[in-house]
């Protein structure tokens, strides 16, 4: 899964960027009232445990 994919799909679990950094942006999930990084490189491909544990605490999973 890219990291665009990832971006996706939080946006329509409602999560919403808290704040911006140089490679990563904190984004925050009104479903588990968690901030968590997301990488900033849309292009490239999330590591499968990345991927599992921004969808667990994005609530997603």
């Amino acid at each position: 899964m890219r990291v665009s994919e990832m971006k996706r799909m939080l946006r329509s679990a409602k999560c919403i960027i808290s704040r911006e950094g140089a490679n990563h942006e904190m984004w925050y999930s009104p479903i588990t009232g968690k901030h968590f990084p997301v990488p900033r490189h849309n292009s490239q491909e999330l590591m499968r445990g990345t991927a599992e544990k921004i969808m667990k605490d994005a609530g997603l999973k």
